[in-house]
């Protein structure tokens, strides 16, 4: 896959492999598969949401984009650059171009430095700023994602956990990156503090034309910023798609059970919840043929002999402005639709309040 002039960043083949090893002698009994042939392409200037359960390769899918953990094989293409294939002073040159805002807030801050040394450090890194342009700078980023100027000499323990993540994200933005990973940037804050930190990101996007890879399982939040999202289970994406197409009717079962947890606004309505059964198979041992189908509602034999590629579903097979999405699975949108062709009744599906 070649990426085009508008890819910003083009992941190709991805594995991540991890050795397991038991005993006192640390010898190596299996291996874990944490990313499995991925393939994604994000635009400049876009917003592409990563979701799935806990464990389905979402954070290490975006610590390999940026090179903060290495890849076991494939290529990570930047701005037409493989970052495999740098090292030292040419990755260091690019790093700048790209960075991170991560989950934790409190232990991604250094607790012994006060903020202003902690917004400086990458323009000490990056940069050829003289101390005081530093200072300068820092007072801009903060004020950029609306912090007081006087919090530049507090400790992060003297702030709130949403000042915290606003500390984070101008530490990533002082480099000036054109593509910004926010790692679950609001799971650990408050709610009533989750959505300031959410406008602040749509709001640094459209201001800065920040390129945002946006790894979530807040699929609200998700639905108000991302353009489009890759569903991921057990290392490999099962499905890419508009956001609105995503949200409108989702193909794969596995969306479709993510999406019936999405709380309904309207009080008046009730959405019936997909409960899956059993746990997600470990990536230890995955499942031979659909890594989803020991619980997949839908599942036949096919599904547990052969592994479905992700491929761009069929005209005929598409409604009015499905065309063009990319889904792993060989029966797409039959659970949304209730049609089961085995002849199983649809309401044997295992719901929950």
């Amino acid at each position: 896959m070649t990426p085009s002039p508008s890819k910003l960043l083009a992941i190709e083949g991805l594995h991540k492999e991890y050795a397991v090893r038991r005993g006192a002698l640390k010898r190596r009994v299996g291996t874990l598969r944490a990313l499995d042939g991925v393939d994604l392409e994000v635009a400049a200037g876009e917003c592409m949401a990563l979701v799935g359960e806990s464990g389905s390769g979402k954070t290490t899918l975006g610590r390999c984009a940026v090179r903060l953990i290495e890849p076991t094989a494939g290529r990570i293409v930047f701005a037409g650059e493989d970052l495999a294939a740098l090292a030292g002073r040419e990755l260091r040159a690019l790093r700048r171009r790209f960075q991170m805002v991560f989950q934790d807030p409190y232990a991604s801050l250094d607790p012994r430095q006060r903020v202003a040394s902690i917004v400086a450090e990458p323009l000490a890194i990056h940069t050829r700023l003289d101390r005081q342009s530093r200072l300068a700078r820092v007072a801009e980023l903060l004020d950029l994602v609306g912090l007081a100027p006087e919090l530049a000499g507090r400790y992060p323990h003297e702030l709130s956990g949403g000042q915290r993540q606003r500390v984070g994200i101008a530490r990533a933005l002082a480099p000036e990156p054109e593509l910004l990973v926010a790692d679950e940037p609001v799971s650990s804050l408050d709610v009533s503090v989750r959505g300031q930190i959410l406008a602040l990101l749509a709001d640094l996007r459209q201001r800065l034309g920040l390129t945002l890879l946006l790894i979530a399982h807040d699929m609200a939040a998700v639905e108000q910023l991302a353009d489009r999202v890759a569903v991921m289970y057990l290392g490999r994406i099962v499905e890419l798609s508009s956001t609105r197409e995503l949200f409108r009717r989702p193909l794969h079962p596995y969306t479709v059970s993510l999406l019936s947890a999405v709380p309904v606004p309207d009080p008046g309505r009730r959405r019936d919840r997909i409960v899956l059964a059993g746990e997600p198979p470990s990536p230890l041992a995955p499942p031979p043929g659909c890594p989803f189908h020991p619980r997949c509602p839908i599942a036949r034999p096919r599904c547990s002999a052969e592994r479905p590629p992700l491929a761009t579903i069929a005209k005929e097979e598409a409604l009015l402005g499905d065309w063009g999405r990319m889904v792993a699975c060989f029966y797409p949108g039959e659970m949304l639709e209730g049609r089961v062709r085995n002849g199983e009744d649809p309401s044997s599906m295992r719901r929950g309040a």
